[in-house]
Parts: C-alpha cells; sequence; structure tokens
C-alpha cells in the first residue's frame, strides 16, 4: 500500500507530490496526457504563486515567463487600466506544469505518465484506485486534484456561478510589443475575455462565456469571435493582423465558479477540486498552490483531510465571495455598462487586492513550514 496517491498532475497536484516527496513521504502521482498539453487557463502568475514556484524550485524567468505590470479593463471604447502594485508572470501550462511535474520527480515522487484514473472508492482504512487496462493501486490518502474536470463518482456541487463556459486561443502576435507587460480585461455582452502576452510572442486569449449567450449565437466558435471583435474595438485592434495558433480552442464547460469545499467528503481535494475562484481575478494558480502547501503541512502534521479542509475554506470563502459576485456583475449588461463608467483606477486596485488569499493565511502557513 502506498502512502498517498495524487491523482492529477497539474500545479495542484504536482505541488503537493513534490512537497511531500521533499519530506521523505511515499507519494505516487497519476497523469493522464502523455505529454506536455495546453489547457484553459489565464496563466497569470501573481506573486502569491511566484513565491510558491520559487519555494519549490521553478525559475519562471528562465523558463520565459513574460512580465506584467499594468492591467487594463476594457468596455466598448472605455479603457479603466492601473498598475497592479507587484510584478507579475504569465507562463503557458504546457510549460509550467512539465517543469513542476520535473520538481516533483527530481523530490523523489513516482509520476506515472499517461495513467487515467478511473474509479476510486474506500478500501478499508484506505483507497483503491482503478486505472485504465485494469490496473489498480491502494493507499493510505487520496488526493484528488483533477482541476476543472471531476473524477467518475466524486463531482462537485455546481458552485455560485455555474453557467458560464470556458474558451481559450493562442495568437501568434506581429505586433506583441503594444501589449508587452500588460494584461487586459474586455468585458463584452455575455462574458468577458483576458488577454495578455506568453512566451515565444504568443497571447493568451481566454474568455469566459454565459451558456445562454453561447446557445445564442449557435454555439459556433467563429460566431462568438466575430460578436467578441465587434463589441471590443480594443481587441479587435490588438488582433489586427495576429494569427490564431489553432484552429479551433480549448474549451471546458460547467465550470462551478464560487465552489469552497467547507467540508471533507474523504479525499483531499486541492486546487480547482476544492475552491474556484472567477477567472478575471488571476488568482487561480496561486490558490492551486496554496492548497498543495497547506494540505502537505496538515498531513506532516498528523491531521485529516477534514481539519484542511475546513482551514482551507477559512482561507478562501472571503475571497472566492467577493469575486464571485464581481464576476456576476462583469457578465450582466446593466452592472457592465456601470463597471465601464465607474471603474477607476483606485477601485480597480481594490477589487485586484480584495480577490487575493490573505497575508495572515500565507504568513502563517509559512512560519509553520519554516
Amino acid at each position: 500500500m502506498r502512502e498517498v496517491i495524487v491523482i492529477g498532475g497539474g500545479l495542484a497536484g504536482a505541488a503537493m507530490a513534490t512537497h511531500l516527496a521533499q519530506a521523505g513521504r511515499d507519494v505516487v502521482l497519476l497523469e493522464r496526457s502523455a505529454g506536455p498539453h495546453d489547457k484553459v487557463c489565464g496563466e497569470f502568475l501573481s506573486f502569491e504563486a511566484q513565491e510558491e514556484l520559487t519555494r519549490l524550485g521553478i525559475d519562471l524567468r528562465g523558463l520565459g515567463a513574460a512580465p506584467i505590470d499594468t492591467v487594463a479593463v476594457r468596455r466598448g471604447r472605455s479603457c479603466h487600466e492601473t498598475l497592479l502594485g507587484f510584478e507579475a508572470l504569465s507562463l503557458s501550462r504546457r510549460i509550467l506544469d512539465e517543469a513542476l511535474l520535473g520538481r516533483a520527480v527530481q523530490a523523489g515522487a513516482e509520476v506515472l505518465r499517461g495513467a487515467r484514473a478511473t474509479t476510486a472508492a474506500r478500501d478499508g482504512t484506505g483507497w483503491a484506485v482503478g486505472m485504465d487496462g485494469g490496473a489498480a493501486l491502494r493507499g493510505r490518502h487520496l488526493v484528488l486534484a483533477t482541476g476543472k474536470h471531476d473524477l467518475r463518482g466524486w463531482q462537485r456541487p455546481p458552485g455560485r456561478q455555474p453557467d458560464l463556459i470556458g474558451l481559450k486561443m493562442y495568437w501568434r502576435m506581429l505586433g506583441g510589443r503594444v501589449l508587452s507587460g500588460r494584461v487586459e480585461l474586455h468585458l463584452f455582452p455575455g462574458g468577458y475575455a483576458g488577454i495578455e502576452m506568453v512566451e515565444g510572442g504568443r497571447a493568451n486569449l481566454c474568455l469566459v462565456v454565459r451558456e445562454a449567450a453561447f446557445a445564442a449565437l449557435g454555439r459556433r466558435w467563429d460566431a462568438l469571435l466575430e460578436h467578441l471583435l465587434q463589441s471590443c474595438p480594443g481587441l479587435a485592434s490588438l488582433l489586427a493582423g495576429a494569427a490564431p495558433c489553432e484552429e479551433k480552442p480549448l474549451a471546458v464547460a460547467r465550470i462551478p465558479y464560487g465552489l469552497v469545499q467547507e467540508r471533507s467528503d474523504g479525499p483531499w481535494r486541492l486546487g480547482d477540486q476544492a475552491a474556484v475562484i472567477p477567472s478575471f481575478t488571476g488568482e487561480g494558480m496561486s490558490i492551486a498552490l496554496h492548497s498543495a502547501r497547506l494540505a502537505a503541512t496538515c498531513l506532516a502534521d498528523g491531521q485529516g483531510p477534514e481539519a484542511f479542509q475546513r482551514r482551507l475554506a477559512t482561507d478562501l470563502r472571503q475571497q472566492v465571495g467577493r469575486s464571485t459576485l464581481a464576476s456576476k456583475a462583469l457578465v450582466a449588461p446593466l452592472s457592465q455598462a456601470l463597471a465601464g463608467r465607474l471603474l477607476t483606477p483606485t477601485l480597480l486596485r481594490w477589487v485586484l487586492h480584495g480577490t487575493r488569499i490573505p497575508d495572515r493565511a500565507r504568513g502563517t502557513l509559512a512560519d509553520r513550514a519554516a
């Protein structure tokens, strides 16, 4: 029997496997992809996320991460922008996830690639995990770090804003310097889109749209893109002459925005399996990494998943709640119009800092880990 089985090799799963292996724990990680791949993600790394990754030995700038110091919110032809107050970075998940999985292996974790978990069930005092091909593992602790996708039989509740579809596409920017150092949020009828540079002269266009709005467009990407560019002249100007890097975007539906797991249902739930913060905050990766370190700390202290889940919910519920209210406003016509007029730099800075993991939570965890 293994000590810890981690299902999912994204940031949360790979980070926890690394923390545990560094502490000498027996851990095996199952990652269904056989190699590098892209994900629906805004790829914004706040200073909290950078601190967590630096602690894990990841050299973000060495991997080619693009710096960001300014955020702009646009609706129609109106634009409000402000300095972030810190230097953010942006790096594709294709690069970042592979780097972190490599760190897990270096630390001594066993990482199984192309291993898709299909079932998970209690087995006496531990857990039994079934995989494609009939293979199985048994472990004392089970960690669910499957991101936005649920393991069969372990679905999350719908969250407070479950009617959004997420889509993502990279663009080759011929005039990338126009976007250099900036992340822009573009409001359009039915949703909002974020765009920022990543490594290699590409821009990440990541957006959410209400299911009803997408259905009204025939559920067609070309119709949605035309709607987006017609509604957002600033974005249309940025993408003029740019070339999409793929024929179709990546997509994910039924994202349970606003979810915070208040109690444990048995496994240790990390990242988006524990809390799903709206995309515009740029805090999803920070939450994933914070949850991984907190879980590893709780496990090392002899605490179980119930204590961990309650502690994580205390760290996150206010920020997730505030940002979900803001996200609902960002996709509603009247409040979108008000945001276009009232979102001053001062208010924008307040929103940015009001949706971050509180310093007390990060500081207390750092003190305990020291």
